[in-house]
């Protein structure tokens, strides 16, 4: 009977061929409205972004919306391809295996052709359209976490700003005069992290563990790194600006996370694998996220007080202020970007975790079989919103700040205007260079009678025989403008009084060494 009312109510389903025009109008028309309108404010946020000089934003801008095209066109396809995916036949029992519930309901329709054949569909119509859903929360979360853990990551770090503002204080530069010396345990550096645990790593781990917990950048920390950081990369003294540096590379870096590489889709769809009642998901794998998080905030705390080892098995004299060495050395495989990659990973997983949590809730109830236990509730809510907390408030402005302390310093070390001027001025020097090697310039050569004399290109060469004639190459007018212009170049210069001897004294550029140019040049290349 039941079977009868199910026949009847779906033959009784409207079509469009038996729906009205209007009504078929007026829902697409209110789709493409809503979809306009979210358009139009993802424009607008773009020229907001423009306007404050962050491309780095709108680079990581245009990263969610090509993830959103992914997404839907991934729809699309299961869309497109909902009959031919519930077509393929697999035998009944390899369908009834890996089951995400232990006592499955058997509500769902079967086509015709796996019912003949005794088998069951790979995946049924109705399967495919909640897959539909899941992929339109999963990208919702993601945006979601995307944007939450850049905000409060930057409201945290806003907390620096007087930090930055107490360097440029007469008693700061009191406090930390170079000729000022004091023992390596008198500052306040050497005293938070030289302890009896810091020589012996099984105990130096557990007590970076919990120190994320409570001060995870303390003052001192931030200032020691700081005066490490400009001390390796620019001239003593200089008045660069560390935490507008932070928040530029950072703003670099989100455009990393925000994105959905082919390694992150394996890893998700391992979870969904694992979803499976038989591997008992619930008590172990809402806990990864947290276990991985939790490992990179000791490693960046780790790496501070190994710094500070490190500069104490250099000297215990301090001149001035603490001074610790950047190096690639402290961070895993000598890859500071590997701890990007890692945090990339807890957000995406963990987002995926709360989406596929909502999902099921919003297709098969609070109280489906995926968590019917009450603990099962508890615990995927409880980690996904601690994980996104920690990640956002703690994690990530230790990782902003603890990553800069590489061997060599990024590009964003230049705002953005300075970084369009070094590009404009690499390709005028790089024409320059070239119109030189194939300048010709006016100068004697040496005609030769003698056969078999060496000659390199246009360079003069000489004979032995008596008679030389003696030849004029024109220039070309483009090379006489050139001499001219630094003509007016060297003229200026004697007048402003700024030789090149000078400003080789001088030693320094805007706060840069000059013996480190090369490696600026480098960032800029």
């Amino acid at each position: 009977m039941s079977g009868e009312e199910e026949t009847t109510a779906t033959s009784s389903e409207t079509t469009i061929e038996t729906t009205p025009t209007w009504a078929v109008a007026t829902v697409v028309f209110l789709l493409i409205l809503l979809s306009l309108f979210i358009e139009h404010l993802i424009h607008l946020l773009a020229k907001y972004f423009d306007k404050k000089g962050r491309k780095p934003l709108i680079q990581a801008l245009d990263k969610i919306k090509s993830e959103l095209m992914l997404l839907g066109f991934i729809s699309l396809l299961l869309t497109v391809s909902e009959k031919s995916i519930a077509n393929i036949c697999i035998p009944r029992n390899v369908g009834e295996t890996f089951l995400p519930c232990s006592d499955p309901s058997d509500d769902g329709e079967e086509e015709a052709k796996c019912q003949e054949q005794g088998k069951v569909s790979l995946l049924s119509r109705q399967g495919v359209r909640e897959l539909q859903y899941l992929l339109f929360v999963l990208a919702f979360f993601h945006s979601l976490s995307c944007v939450l853990t850049f905000s409060l990551g930057m409201a945290k770090m806003r907390s620096w700003k007087s930090w930055e503002a107490e360097t440029r204080t007469f008693e700061y530069r009191f406090s930390n005069d170079p000729r000022r010396f004091q023992l390596i345990h008198q500052t306040s550096f050497a005293r938070r992290h030289l302890r009896s645990w810091s020589e012996h790593r099984f105990l130096r781990w557990p007590k970076c563990f919990l120190r994320q917990f409570y001060a995870s950048v303390p003052k001192v920390d931030y200032l020691t790194l700081r005066h490490g950081f400009i001390t390796a990369h620019f001239s003593e003294g200089s008045n660069f600006d560390f935490q507008k540096y932070i928040k530029r590379a950072l703003e670099k870096d989100f455009g990393v996370v925000v994105g959905i590489s082919l390694w992150i889709w394996i890893f998700s769809m391992s979870f969904i694998f694992f979803n499976a009642h038989a591997f008992y998901n619930y008590l172990w794998l809402p806990f990864i996220p947290l276990l991985m998080l939790l490992l990179v905030g000791t490693k960046l705390q780790g790496i501070i007080t190994r710094m500070c080892l490190d500069s104490q098995d250099r000297s215990h004299v301090v001149r001035g202020a603490f001074l610790v060495r950047p190096s690639d050395d402290f961070f895993w495989f000598g890859r500071p970007k590997l701890l990007l990659h890692v945090m990339h990973f807890i957000l995406f997983q963990n987002s995926f975790q709360l989406a596929f949590f909502t999902w099921t809730w919003f297709q098969f109830g609070f109280r489906s079989c995926f968590h019917r236990r009450t603990e099962d509730i508890v615990i995927k809510l409880v980690m996904g919103v601690l994980v996104q907390i920690l990640c956002c408030y703690v994690t990530l402005p230790l990782y902003a700040l603890v990553t800069q302390m590489g061997t060599s310093m990024k590009k964003t070390v230049f705002p953005e205007t300075v970084a369009e001027g070094l590009d404009r001025w690499r390709a005028n020097a790089r024409r320059n260079v070239a119109l030189k090697v194939n300048y010709i310039p006016a100068r004697p050569s040496l005609d030769t009678s003698l056969d078999g004399s060496p000659s390199i290109g246009t360079s003069p060469s000489f004979s032995l025989h008596p008679s030389h004639s003696v030849t004029f190459v024109e220039a070309p007018e483009s090379e006489y403008l050139a001499a001219d212009t630094m003509k007016d170049e060297e003229r200026d210069n004697q007048i402003n009084g700024e030789s090149e001897i000078e400003l080789e004294m001088r030693g320094s550029f805007e706060g840069f060494d000059l013996k480190n140019m090369s490696r600026v040049l480098s960032l800029v290349d």
